[in-house]
């Protein structure tokens, strides 16, 4: 590709607009640009890349033996509502009527129409297990979308559906995609780390997220040091602590009188362990919520954050969400921020290290009050403890016991396990061997297209610009012709070109009548590995520089060898990705 005959628009400026590296590099590089919130145009290098991991993507899911299909966009409200997510999804699902008075939505994912699609096609268990993909637009409707390709409404991804006849043959599927998936991101050449994760609105009951490492990613990961055990934030597990039998609480000789304290004006718990002396760890936080319409209070130690989603799916709901002032005081008899567990008539559910015998501080259930010397069992009850909190770095391994390390990482890939949710509620029936009516056992496996390209992006950059992996990269070399108007320079330059486009290599030559700097700007901006750099003052000696964009150091290499030096460094690359 010739640089005067492409369209790679850069310029200089941070776009304002643009928070995250890559949303800043991706639009300067010109490689997008923003049409309305959340919706951009692939301009055209930024469609080479995308395209590169599509390819990538198909290959390694055509190997796994996943047949490639395509989909609808638009889907009809009653196959959502057959499975009971038309109202459970959120404003996200992009809800509309046709000319008809018929309701329909742009497809988030496509549980439901694959599901639909295979219980009308396949009836035999000898047409099982199949697993379709396809790559596809999705468009999901975000209240804040931002970070460019990060977080967009409209987006490529890669979705498959699995179907089997068992539980085992799903774990089959399952594995064969988690191998798919870890070949997938390191052919892209990315540093990335597979994590137990919570399955979300999708459902099921296991699921894995692919995540590509780097220092600004917006999910946060647990690894343990010692063993294999890692899992994002919402997801990690601590170890229930070995706690004293409640019953057994009273023989403490530690054990003080119940006793109310008047706590004016103290809003949050840093000013209650202040006020008291107390350490935070001392404190219980009593935090009522609202699930699926029933108030339920949950409990957590007063240095540790509850973790929603655990707590959502302990108590199998479908919606959990704090209570409004209203209920809290419904409920408690006090106003927010005094909440405690001592006489609660709602339900009582309590982290695991609420379970330690000790004299808590909690709400008393009064305005400006606080009770001290508070002990479970004694003057509390709770109906059930479960693991209901965010992990911190002090917790140990809850596989091994070993230490953990907390890192960051952007999801590019997301696994599940669905069972039978979706061909329960949409009767998605096989015969077996016998002859008789079983559900079909499914999973999902989604790619985030554009993202990996952003994630990419986030994780290899410097001060000038993108860092591609070659094998994502728009062009995997560019020539630099520094004086195209010398013919010595524009004979080398494109004899280079030639033999390299006959060699099957992606190559850009920069014919432009521009000043070398903007030349070399430009080659850094837009992230392209090889660089090599044809100029009068090299010629003189018969060399021709080749540089690779992670690297500072430059090779002379003669012009005679030229293209034989690039082709090798080119297999090098790969083969230290492969």
């Amino acid at each position: 590709m010739r640089y005067t005959k492409y369209f790679i628009p850069t310029y200089r400026e941070i776009p304002a607009e643009a928070e995250v590296i890559s949303h800043q590099l991706m639009l300067r590089a010109g490689l997008i640009r923003k049409l309305t919130a959340g919706i951009y145009t692939y301009l055209p290098a930024g469609l080479r890349s995308i395209r590169k991991v599509e390819n990538i993507v198909r290959e390694e899911m055509n190997r796994a033996g996943a047949i490639e299909l395509l989909m609808p966009a638009v889907q009809p409200a009653e196959l959502w509502q057959e499975s009971g997510r038309w109202d459970l999804y959120g404003k996200e699902l992009l809800r509309f009527r046709d000319r008809h008075n018929r309701e329909a939505c742009l497809a988030p994912t496509h549980e439901e129409v694959i599901t639909d699609l295979v219980r009308k096609e396949i009836r035999s268990y000898k047409q099982l297990p199949v697993n379709f993909y396809q790559i596809q637009t999705k468009f999901r409707d975000e209240i804040r979308p931002r970070f460019g390709l990060m977080r967009g409404r409209e987006f490529i991804m890669k979705d498959a559906y699995s179907f089997d006849v068992d539980e085992e043959g799903a774990n089959r599927s399952y594995e064969a995609m988690y191998e798919a998936y870890s070949r997938i991101f390191t052919r892209c050449g990315l540093k990335f780390r597979a994590v137990e994760a919570d399955s979300g609105a999708i459902g099921g009951s296991y699921s894995h997220e692919f995540m590509v490492l780097a220092e600004t990613g917006e999910d946060q990961l647990v690894s343990c040091m010692k063993c294999n055990y890692a899992a994002n934030l919402e997801k990690a597990e601590v170890k229930a602590p070995q706690a004293a039998p409640a019953e057994a609480l009273s023989s403490r000789e530690d054990e003080k009188p119940l006793q109310e304290v008047e706590t004016p004006d103290i809003k949050t718990i840093g000013q209650l362990s202040d006020f008291l002396s107390v350490g935070p760890e001392m404190l219980i936080k009593t935090l009522i919520y609202v699930a699926d319409g029933q108030p339920v209070a949950a409990l957590v130690r007063g240095d540790h954050e509850i973790n929603e989603t655990k707590l959502k799916n302990y108590l199998g709901a479908s919606i959990v969400e704090l209570a409004p002032p209203e209920i809290i005081e419904e409920a408690t008899g006090a106003p927010t921020g005094f909440a405690g567990p001592v006489g609660l008539k709602v339900r009582v559910v309590a982290d695991y290290a609420i379970q330690d015998a000790r004299n808590w501080v909690t709400g008393g259930n009064k305005a400006d009050m606080h009770l001290i010397n508070v002990r479970l069992g004694r003057d509390f009850q709770v109906d059930s403890f479960a693991d209901l909190r965010v992990i911190t770095p002090q917790d140990p391994c809850p596989r091994c016991g070993g230490p953990i390390h907390f890192s960051r990482g952007i999801e590019v890939g997301h696994i599940f396990k669905l069972g039978t949710k979706y061909s329960k509620a949409m009767k998605a029936h096989y015969l077996d061997e016998n002859g008789e009516e079983r559900l079909m056992v499914m999973g999902c496996y989604g790619i985030g297209v554009g993202r990996t390209v952003a994630a990419a992006i986030e994780q290899n950059h410097d001060e000038y610009g993108i860092i591609f992996p070659i094998p994502i990269a728009p062009f995997e070399v560019v020539i630099l012709a520094l004086q195209m108007h010398e013919p010595e320079v524009r004979e080398t330059a494109e004899r280079l070109y030639s033999d390299l486009v006959g060699k099957g290599v992606d190559v850009l030559l920069d014919d432009r009548d521009e000043r070398p700097g903007v030349k070399f700007n430009d080659a850094d901006l837009v992230g392209i590995p090889i660089r090599v750099t044809v100029g009068q003052k090299g010629l003189k000696n018969g060399k021709i520089e080749i540089r690779l964009r992670n690297e500072k150091e430059s090779y002379q290499v003669d012009v005679s060898s030229g293209t034989f030096e690039v082709i090798g460094i080119i297999q090098k690359l790969y083969d230290s990705i492969h």
